[in-house]
């Protein structure tokens, strides 16, 4: 099993980061046999599709990796490294974007969404990114990525893909990957409004919890984040029209890995004066040691460095195998 799945340095990974992909990378990491292999990596060449400030782009990408490595991600055990140290991720997106057809790439609804109303001021690489996305992945043939719901139309693009090299050159070279669905977590809100998710471009910063927020930033943000005047229900049912309440419970629910219904038990017709100094020590208690360890590494920026490169290097290994088969493949001489 050859795991692959990335992660962009922009903004601070929070909350919704954590128990939605960080989370899982670490237990995947863990279920790793001697024989299986994961490339975990921060996606610096993604960014750029959006102007980034160099120097920001530098410090985000080590802060990311300290993130990374505090919440539990071992560089002794996976292959952790920022994208753009292996030139082969660039060298397979133009022969996949060669392959690759404008009409695929015509449907994805992500680049609608990025771009918005100034479509044709969007750079190309944000058209284009899903074909790297896409080399990221057959680049070290992985058999299974994590995906969530807003990135299974990636994987099946991906799928396409390989498909189609496969059959132009009559060469089984890439491995169709396979979604890998991570544990049902909750898709989490922000704290100021129960409709949107939570997210690292919101402006205000009370709307979502960072890895890297202090003990007193967390338990300040959930002391002021939205709720509503009635009590804790004792049914499921009776949170569907109660976004905020739902969002903070369901975190809750996750965090002391219980059920949603057992949660309710336990504090209904509790008010959310009593609930949330409960959720603050059940986040300050799991995030505190990661924040710690942030820290620590952030004042030892060679032990980053030094990962990261060590994550680069056993990618490159594989990385350049495979780009000599598809070399070979694609008659290209040299």
């Amino acid at each position: 099993m050859i795991i692959v799945s990335g992660i962009q340095p922009t903004g601070n990974p929070h909350l919704g980061n954590y128990l939605g992909a960080i989370r899982n990378w670490v237990l995947m990491q863990d279920a790793l046999s001697a024989a299986d292999q994961a490339f975990y990596f921060i996606a610096d060449m993604h960014a750029i599709t959006l102007w980034q400030d160099p120097r920001a782009l530098g410090q985000a990408t080590r802060e990311i990796a300290a993130t990374l490595m505090a919440a539990g991600v071992d560089p002794e055990r996976v292959a952790l490294f920022n994208q753009s140290r292996v030139r082969e991720h660039a060298e397979l997106a133009w022969i996949l974007g060669c392959t690759a057809r404008i009409g695929w790439l015509s449907r994805m609804t992500q680049f609608k969404e990025k771009s918005g109303k100034d479509r044709e001021g969007a750079s190309v690489g944000l058209y284009t990114y899903p074909v790297l996305q896409a080399a990221d992945i057959l680049l070290y043939k992985a058999t299974h990525v994590p995906v969530g719901d807003d990135q299974k139309q990636h994987l099946e693009l991906t799928r396409d893909i390989a498909t189609k090299f496969n059959t132009d050159y009559a060469r089984d070279l890439f491995v169709l990957p396979e979604p890998t669905i991570p544990p049902e977590t909750p898709r989490v809100r922000s704290l100021r409004d129960g409709s949107a998710k939570m997210s690292k471009s919101d402006p205000s910063d009370m709307s979502r919890i960072n890895l890297t927020d202090t003990v007193d930033d967390i338990r300040q943000k959930i002391k002021k984040a939205k709720t509503d005047p009635e009590p804790i229900p004792a049914a499921v049912a009776d949170l569907a029209h109660r976004p905020e309440a739902r969002n903070l419970i369901e975190i809750y629910a996750t965090f002391a890995g219980k059920a949603t219904v057992d949660v309710l038990a336990e504090f209904a017709g509790e008010g959310f004066g009593k609930f949330k100094p409960a959720l603050a020590e059940l986040i300050v208690e799991q995030l505190a040691p990661i924040n710690e360890r942030f820290r620590t590494l952030l004042a030892a920026p060679e032990q980053i460095d030094g990962a990261l490169n060590r994550g680069a290097d056993a990618a490159r290994t594989r990385a350049r195998e495979t780009i000599a088969e598809v070399r070979d493949t694609v008659g290209f001489l040299g």
